[in-house]
């Protein structure tokens, strides 16, 4: 009996011992506990990975400037082709002023027509041949370029009325000059800026 005491007195110690210490570590996990940090959630997908998203907007991105190329294409062209008919039709109308190549070549030929034309003939008809048709050929030439700049350009500022500033003010000018050209060529045709000269006749002696 006294050995079934002590043995029961020993277990009940160490259930004792045992006790406190089983909660002060119940304790300390308790308290510890909070510590521990919460758990992260996952955001919520959308069924699509961001690299998709970023794919497609750079695909986007990607087609934005060949859309904007293309919708430039035809104002550029639209552009060039005013510009191209004013800077013409300018030089046409300083052409007109000036005189052309082509002026030239036709008078020295009329001149040498003139030549071979009067080589018997009065004074008066070489006078009319060699330096009058050769003066009007050029005038003509000249008006000619004159009118065809006025068309050009006249079409220019009518057609081209959202064209940029400098095709608009090459359209002015060279419609100036194209008028002052005109003017020019009609009074060279007309001899308003000086006529032909004249030889004086030389008075018939009667003889007696």
């Amino acid at each position: 009996m006294e050995t079934t005491k002590t043995h029961g007195a020993d277990a009940g110690e160490l259930a004792a011992d045992a006790g406190p210490d089983r909660t002060e570590d119940d304790g300390a996990t308790d308290a510890t506990a909070p510590e521990t940090a919460p758990p992260v959630t996952a955001p919520a997908t959308t069924g699509e990975p961001p690299q998709d998203t970023d794919e497609s907007d750079e695909s986007d991105d990607s087609d934005e400037p060949e859309t904007t190329g293309t919708a430039d294409a035809p104002a550029a062209h639209a552009g060039v082709v005013p510009g191209a008919a004013a800077v013409v039709g300018a030089a046409l109308g300083l052409a007109s002023l000036t005189g052309t190549w082509l002026g030239t070549v036709l008078a020295e030929r009329r001149q040498l027509i003139g030549q071979i034309n009067t080589s018997s003939g009065s004074p008066a008809q070489q006078i009319e041949q060699i330096y009058g048709a050769p003066w009007h050929t050029t005038a003509a030439v000249n008006g000619v370029c004159a009118l065809v700049a006025l068309v050009l350009l006249g079409a220019v500022l009518l057609a081209g009325r959202n064209s940029a500033p400098w095709v608009r003010a090459v359209a002015w000018g060279g419609l100036a000059l194209g008028v002052l050209g005109l003017f020019v060529a009609a009074g060279t045709w007309f001899d308003l800026f000086g006529g032909l000269p004249t030889v004086a006749e030389t008075p018939v002696s009667s003889g007696g």
